[in-house]
């Protein structure tokens, strides 16, 4: 990864990585949104089939995220006439140019776990020899 200290970007190159950085984390900000991509990955979803598989979530964020994911063509929500009316969301096609953040996350989220839980085993091991 290059830097702008390293002198390999000029000023402006730099400015507009930080930009783009910057849009990228506005579009995507919070703990939600890309667990709601990847929960959708499986096809259309109904709202409290999807609460129910993201656990945690609150109805009013969901609907929120969903909102915004909407917004940014992550998202589509299509309204069935039944009775009850019946929601589903499902991924756009332009959803699948998140595909390469999201494996790089994962398997970046996967190493780090890996490492934190060997230094805790580290640290747990050192505490136990000093206090033997």
């Amino acid at each position: 990864m290059t830097n702008c200290k390293e002198n390999l970007h000029t000023k402006e190159t730099c400015m507009q990585s930080i930009a783009a950085v910057r849009d990228t984390l506005y579009v995507l900000s919070g703990k939600w949104k890309l667990p709601i991509i990847i929960a959708l990955l499986k096809g259309p979803t109904r709202f409290k089939d999807l609460q129910r598989e993201l656990q945690d979530i609150t109805p009013k964020i969901l609907s929120k995220e969903l909102k915004e994911l909407e917004m940014n063509e992550f998202v589509t929500r299509t309204v069935y006439a039944t009775s009850p009316v019946t929601v589903e969301y499902e991924l756009t096609k332009y959803s699948q140019s998140l595909n390469k953040i999201i494996s790089e996350m994962r398997e970046w989220g996967m190493q780090h776990r890996r490492r934190m839980m060997n230094n805790s085993r580290r640290s747990k091991k050192a505490k136990e020899m000093v206090e033997a």
